[in-house]
């Protein structure tokens, strides 16, 4: 085993990796106000954003699922890597040394096993890349000419060739200190009648990489008669390889994408070379798979899946391209973007395009024209005999049940109408009509009733959903869900403030201390609440935050007693504040609020007590309770006149 890697270097490589460079790797994040960044979440599905990442505090927070955590636990999560993979691979990026407290240096062949699949990858795409300049590559070079790619399009994909021996790379990898486990595990070998041989032997190879930039698989081409297997050839499914996740060129394309909030979707290696090489560097491709629900997925974190978004589908003309682009449809309504389709001339694909007609052919080609949609309706009409009545019937029963699983009401109708028109049938609001019969009976077949408001507003942090416009912040739509504690009442006054005092002593700490740190736990009505003024208590105070903002949260965060609270004092670091000058004066009005009501309750109790009590008790005792209840009631006075200052 590995030894524990030395606590003063993890802390280096959290100080030295921003948050906020890391996460939009990932996704798109755009301002969120009060320096926080907000973006989609990519742990769960959702329509406006609620993840929010916090640059100045380290920290992420989602508000519809409730994960948080620093930079380490957001690469832990989102790439499936244990504690040791995730420093690792953040500390080669940062170029920070590591140290091992047992047993010295880690060696490479004792790092976890995604690490060790990633760097087998990474090392692979290197020499197949060399290999391409080598004599035997030459068909290979010749294949990427004819179709319009020189050396430094090659270069610029990470283009290679597989040499055509029975273990070439298998014997290389051994070499790099590879075990033949680790070389099947990754897919670049497979047995063979004496041990591991290549997979890929006599092909052109292009590597995939996921979103973040890590080589995972490849993607081999055929090159000769005589090769027996498929034209195409695809890493198969590995610990790091899933081709149902991972898009060609998306690594190459994400910031254009988010930039221009446009996607080109294509269907082939050659087919993203070309449309880059013309300027479209939006082009991503699918890899041996058909376009499904989690490229979607990546596609609308990148998009930040607004209305204004543009996905833009390529497919050849031919039957089996509107077989795929029926089947996208399929999952069109998964998209808050606009989806098109674009079908070249002669039925070319963006790369015979380009070579025949140029740069800008393939350009004019992705400019949205024809909605998915309307691909689509026309394909099914197209089946019917039109001219009769019948056949007309005999569509529309078919088109109805695609317009009536559009979402929005507005297009819904809208499409409707083009229905009608597109049959030839004058009477348009018996379409309507129509299509809206439809659309109840999908809704009363799934059982989408009464209950779907409620789970889209209150489990996916939508903005207008029960709880109101300050979901988007968290506030009310977060507490309620998750591992946040019991549900809380955040129309409740004193709730709202204790929220915001927890979120200064968490954030801006210097504005509380040091009176906060002479609350008690019972000053705060909402246990969760409660949880995290013990937890800051633990970590020595709200004053230790004062100048050391990254260790401060770190120890509250360990000081938490359990996962719940531990996800609540992230929320809390992270959420924006409710005040729109956040200075002395609003830290006082919080501090004075918690502790007024806190005071408040105090009398209560004691007044009950008295009551209790009654003139014929213990004069002694009585006394005191009179003497406590005068106290308390001077101090509430002070408070309500004097503000922060009689604190």
């Amino acid at each position: 085993m590995a030894g524990r890697i030395n606590d003063d270097d993890v802390k280096a490589v959290r100080d030295a990796v921003p948050i906020d460079a890391v996460v939009s790797e990932y996704l798109q994040l755009r301002s969120a106000g009060g320096g926080n960044l907000k973006g989609l979440c990519p742990f769960h599905d959702e329509k406006s954003p609620s993840f929010q990442v916090s640059p100045s505090k380290g920290l992420f927070h989602c508000f519809g699922c409730q994960e948080g955590g620093d930079t380490i636990a957001f690469v832990m999560k989102i790439d499936h890597l244990s504690f040791s993979e995730t420093v690792e691979r953040l500390a080669a990026q940062a170029g920070v040394t590591l140290r091992y407290e047992e047993g010295g240096y880690n060696p490479a062949g004792q790092r976890g096993e995604r690490t060790r699949l990633v760097e087998a990858h990474k090392i692979a795409a290197r020499f197949y890349a060399e290999q391409l300049s080598g004599t035997e590559a030459e068909i290979g070079r010749k294949f990427l000419a004819e179709r319009g790619f020189d050396q430094a399009a090659a270069e610029h994909f990470g283009v290679g060739y597989s040499p055509a021996g029975w273990d070439h790379l298998t014997s290389y990898l051994r070499g790099q200190g590879f075990s033949d486990k680790e070389l099947l595990l990754s897919g670049l070998s497979q047995d063979g009648r004496r041990g591991p041989i290549d997979r890929f032997r006599g092909r052109l190879m292009w590597p995939i990489r996921d979103i973040s930039g890590e080589v995972v698989g490849f993607g081999a081409r055929k090159l000769r008669d005589d090769d027996n297997g498929p034209k195409y050839l695809n890493t198969p499914e590995t610990a790091i390889y899933k081709k149902s996740q991972v898009l060609y060129g998306v690594d190459l394309a994400k910031k254009d994408i988010a930039k221009a909030s446009r996607a080109v979707v294509v269907e082939g290696y050659t087919d993203v070379m070309a449309c880059h090489l013309a300027g479209v560097t939006t082009a991503i491709a699918t890899c041996g798979t058909a376009f499904g629900a989690d490229h979607i997925k990546i596609l609308r974190r990148l998009l930040m899946d607004n209305g204004s978004a543009r996905v833009i589908f390529t497919f050849d003309g031919d039957a089996a391209g509107q077989k795929a682009a029926l089947r996208a449809f399929e999952d069109d309504q998964k998209f808050a973007a606009e989806t098109y389709i674009a079908i070249a001339p002669d039925n070319m694909d963006p790369c015979d395009l380009r070579l025949a007609k140029g740069d800008e052919a393939v350009q004019d080609l992705v400019e949205p024209r024809t909605p998915l949609f309307e691909f689509a309706i026309r394909q099914i009409v197209s089946r019917y005999a039109l001219e009769t009545p019948a056949g007309r019937a005999a569509a529309l029963d078919e088109a109805a049940p695609i317009v009536a699983r559009i979402k929005n009401g507005a297009s819904q109708h809208e499409v409707a109408v083009q229905l009608a028109g597109i049959l030839g049938i004058l009477d348009t609001q018996f379409v309507v009509k129509r299509v809206a019969q439809v659309a109840r009976w999908a809704r009363d077949r799934g059982g989408r009733g009464p209950a779907a408001p409620p789970e889209r507003g209150a489990r996916r942090g939508d903005p207008q959903g029960p709880q109101g416009p300050q979901g988007s912040h968290g506030g009310p739509g977060a507490v309620g869900r998750g591992p946040s504690g019991p549900a809380l009442n955040l129309r409740s006054p004193a709730h709202r403030t204790e929220r915001e005092l927890l979120k200064l002593a968490l954030q801006r700490p210097e504005l509380v201390s040091p009176a906060f740190d002479a609350y008690g736990g019972d000053e705060f009505t909402a246990e969760p609440y409660a949880a995290v003024r013990r937890a800051i208590e633990d970590a020595g105070g709200a004053e230790q935050g004062v100048g050391a903002a990254f260790e401060y949260l770190a120890r509250v965060r360990e000081a938490a007693p359990n996962d719940a609270v531990r996800a609540m004092v992230t929320e809390l670091a992270v959420e924006v504040f409710h005040g729109k000058t956040i200075d002395e004066a609003y830290a006082g009005e919080q501090l004075v609020q918690v502790r007024l009501r806190a005071v408040d309750l105090r009398i209560r109790d004691v007044t009950g007590t008295l009551t209790r009590l009654g003139t014929h008790s213990d004069p002694e005792h009585y006394a005191a309770v009179q003497n406590e209840l005068w106290v308390l009631q001077q101090y509430g006075q002070s408070l309500r006149n004097q503000g922060a200052a009689a604190l």
